[in-house]
């Protein structure tokens, strides 16, 4: 099985430290644990009124009453309370015949909107009397033209006290279900009835509280499904994604990805209404997974991303629903990533799908688009909009882990940039062999499936160290002399050998990422720099020398290091296979196949392929592309004929 990551191309950049990894991942499964609401209800159903009950059919198991909701109950407490009125005692004065307030008890009274007050007597009995049959000192002076004193104090206690009688008067429940009749079946749509019901159900489950052994159970199935999901997505990466395991750098790019979204889970779920979790965009995770790595990678971190917020959220089911297709099409849209649009685009598909599952979903259950809750298409297109901030965090995960991402490799590929313009001013033949390359490598690359895009990036860049003396290379010659020639085989090869040590300098000038670096140290391998070796070969022959006394094979080598990747291995075939093709004094078919087998024979047979993953197959596929490439940039032209006199 093969896969193609631009991110796996630098071979020794990173080491196995398995303990450190299992640590970080098991970090992540801990968070989510740590970011779960406590439990606080051993209700073990989500419901909602107009929905349909997708759980068994749900008998009740004792008799219990049946609770008004909060509103009812408010609004009957609010009708108890019209017959209440603050109650107040006499003072020592209470011989006077006129109920006498202080001014400020008469304004509290006013403001309250009542028309009477209750007095009690010692004997605990009561008497309303009117608010026009009282008065102030004030009033009572007016009326009178005596001075009177307040002879009526307020009673906080027992005004708290009738207060709290009347609220508890109201009756919190009317009826009952009785033990073995049928609470609400399966696939039945949720009436105000049965959420009554299930309302009631669930507030005898928060009265009777969480024992011991439920929450012991709940927190054990909430690690234990922590562990298996993280664990899972470990597997998978050990057994498919090998490479990747192996890099410590992708392993803790993961799991700040998944705890990233994991935490902004938390804080909506606990700061925020619940239904806000679809305005997180969790496609963020498959296109940043996916600008990095390749698409099955992106989706099992997707998958176990959203597996881990599932156990926090109140509706599994529907956010499940929502999101496992969403990541579908966000990798599904960005699997040949080739221009920046395609993620306005993506974007765009995920909106859709979001409000398209939703919909179907819906009115599957309900049958009634009416019951469409209009604030989650709502937050679909914010979420949407959410999604092309990932622009943002593609260039901050560069930046903290050397990754590079498509959208770099896009960038990059662009021949209308200032580096490549300069590259096809000064080395013009340089610059047009480059471009044939990059055609030749990334289609051999996407028959074997390999990463067409990094190949057809990096081979723009794997000759520009020839910027620094163009003219000592034969393409940009335009049939002049050849300086190389005026100096020695061995001074000639250093100068061609060069060029792979000013590329890499070129390349970290212009902050090239490091996986073009090493397409431009590996292009050649170790290979002989073989017109200038056979020269003195013959030469040294000529002069009866002795060869291996005065030559050695290393000075007319490249420093290498060889290809250690399928996409670096086949820009060294297609290097080789490509300059050799312009000096072929005929081009048939026949003579462009033995080429590609020659060229191609002599690297395995030299060494150059030993360390790449490469197969037979996959070297059948790739040869057999050459030669078609080849014979269409080479096919015989028919000869217009000349105008006869």
């Amino acid at each position: 099985m093969s896969f193609s990551s631009h991110n796996i191309a630098v071979p020794h950049s990173s080491m196995p430290f398995t303990t450190l990894k299992v640590i970080v991942f098991a970090a992540v499964a801990l968070l989510s644990l740590l970011l779960q609401p406590a439990p606080d209800n051993a209700f073990p159903y989500h419901y909602e009124e107009g929905k349909s009950w997708t759980y068994e059919t749900l008998t009740a198991e004792w008799d219990y009453p049946l609770y008004k909701d909060d509103e009812a109950v408010r609004i009957e407490q609010q009708s108890a309370l019209r017959s209440y009125a603050p109650c107040f005692r006499w003072t020592n004065n209470h011989r006077q015949n006129v109920p006498i307030l202080s001014a400020k008890d008469m304004r509290q009274v006013e403001k309250g909107g009542y028309d009477h007050i209750t007095v009690v007597n010692n004997q605990h009995r009561t008497k309303a009397i009117p608010l026009s049959h009282l008065y102030t000192p004030k009033m009572a002076y007016e009326q009178t033209g005596r001075e009177m004193e307040v002879n009526l104090e307020y009673d906080s206690l027992t005004s708290a006290e009738v207060y709290r009688g009347i609220i508890e008067s109201v009756s919190l429940t009317e009826g009952a279900v009785l033990k073995g009749e049928t609470i609400v079946e399966y696939g039945q749509i949720i009436t105000s009835d049965i959420y009554q019901r299930l309302y009631s159900l669930n507030r005898i489950y928060e009265q009777r509280g969480l024992s011991r052994q439920h929450i012991v159970w709940s927190y054990t199935g909430r690690t234990l499904l922590s562990l298996i999901f993280v664990g899972l997505f470990v597997l998978y990466l050990i057994a498919f994604r090998k490479p990747l395991w192996e890099q410590t750098r992708a392993s803790l790019f993961f799991c700040l990805l998944i705890a990233l979204m994991e935490m902004l889970s938390a804080l909506v779920l606990r700061l925020t209404d619940a239904s806000l979790i679809y305005l997180l965009p969790f496609a963020w995770i498959p296109i940043l997974a996916r600008m990095f790595y390749d698409s099955r990678t992106a989706y099992f971190a997707h998958l176990t991303t959203i597996m881990l917020v599932s156990l926090s959220v109140p509706d599994p089911f529907l956010f499940l629903l929502l999101q496992l297709p969403t990541g579908m099409v966000a990798v599904v849209s960005l699997k040949d990533l080739t221009r920046r649009s395609q993620l306005a685009f993506t974007a765009i598909y995920i909106l859709l799908t979001y409000a398209f599952v939703y919909t179907l979903y819906n009115l599957m259950l309900t049958g009634d688009a009416s019951r469409l809750d209009p604030h989650l298409y709502l937050y679909f297109a914010l979420n949407g909009l959410l999604v092309i901030t990932v622009y943002s965090l593609v260039y901050l995960f560069e930046k903290m882990f050397r990754l590079v991402s498509s959208l770099t490799l896009v960038e990059l590929s662009n021949i209308n940039s200032d580096l490549m313009q300069t590259f096809a001013e000064q080395a013009p033949g340089t610059f047009q062999h480059s471009l044939q390359v990059s055609n030749l490598a990334s289609e051999a690359a996407k028959s074997i499936n390999a990463d067409a895009l990094l190949m057809r990036t990096a081979a723009l860049y794997h000759d520009i160290g020839k910027l620094a003396h163009p003219g000592w290379f034969i393409e940009n010659q335009n049939g002049g002399d050849n300086p190389l020639l005026a100096m020695s085989n061995r001074d000639a090869a250093k100068a061609v050998i060069a060029h792979v040590e000013e590329g890499d300098r070129f390349a970290r000038e212009h902050r090239l990422p490091d996986v073009v670096r090493m397409f431009i140290r590996t292009h050649h391998g170790t290979s002989l720099v073989r017109y200038f070796y056979n020269s003195e070969v013959n030469r040294l022959k000529a002069e009866h020398l002795d060869t291996a006394t005065h030559i050695r094979e290393e000075d007319f080598r490249y420093a290498g290091p060889k290809p250690e990747t399928k996409e670096t291995a086949i820009l060294m075939m297609a290097d080789a296979i490509e300059a050799r093709s312009r000096s072929l004094d005929t081009y048939t078919e026949q003579s462009l196949n033995d080429m590609v087998e020659q060229t191609v024979a002599y690297q395995i047979e030299d060494g150059q392929l030993a360390e790449t993953p490469l197969t037979f197959n996959d070297l059948s596929r790739i040869k057999e592309v050459f030669k078609e490439r080849l014979k269409s940039m080479y096919h015989h032209r028919i000869q217009y004929p000349d105008l006869k006199k």
